[in-house]
């Protein structure tokens, strides 16, 4: 039988697409107001991947990742989740978002993105929110699934990846450095 243990604190990652830099900033502004000070921000991004969002963003959408100084417990994404599905919906204009949030955490060696939409290879957590496994890291690289969106495939998404890591596997070091002095 298997011995019961928690799960140790993650890391948020915040993936935000946006034609409009006003607005991303205001959202980053609330997100931070709740979720604590950010403690990585990706450059902006090119989003050219799919035209999903063009109707309702227009031209020139952008993404950027931003991680949380904060390690959070893996289910508080639920309600991180939920939170900023109702700013996408607060700032929406005649029905139509001017931002989407993609929340998810980082451990070591995975990442995974909450969502709405059920898939066959997602997991019902709570209150209509699904998580999947977005990357996996193997062999000192994040690799991707067959159903990995195609923007999170790309070198440069993997890169800021790559760099969000290290910083969390810094904030390990610390914590276990921390609870061996006491």
């Amino acid at each position: 039988m298997g011995e019961e243990h928690g799960h140790g604190k993650v890391k948020l990652v915040l993936g935000v697409l946006s034609a409009d830099p006003g607005i991303m900033q205001k959202m980053l502004g609330e997100m931070s107001a709740q979720y604590g000070e950010i403690d990585y921000r990706s450059a902006d991004i090119a989003f050219h991947y799919t035209g999903y969002y063009d109707d309702e963003m227009g031209d020139g959408i952008t993404r950027i990742f931003i991680a949380y100084k904060a390690l959070i417990e893996p289910d508080e994404l639920v309600e991180i989740k939920k939170f900023t599905n109702r700013l996408e919906l607060r700032y929406a204009v005649d029905g139509k978002r001017k931002v989407n949030f993609d929340p998810g955490y980082l451990v070591l060696g995975k990442f995974l993105l909450a969502t709405t939409k059920d898939q066959q290879h997602r997991i019902y957590i709570r209150d209509g929110i699904y998580e999947e496994v977005t990357l996996y890291y193997r062999d000192k690289e994040w690799r991707y699934f067959e159903w990995t969106y195609p923007d999170y495939r790309s070198d440069e998404y993997r890169a800021v990846f790559q760099e969000i890591r290290q910083i969390y596997k810094k904030q390990l070091s610390g914590t276990a450095k921390d609870l061996l002095q006491r």
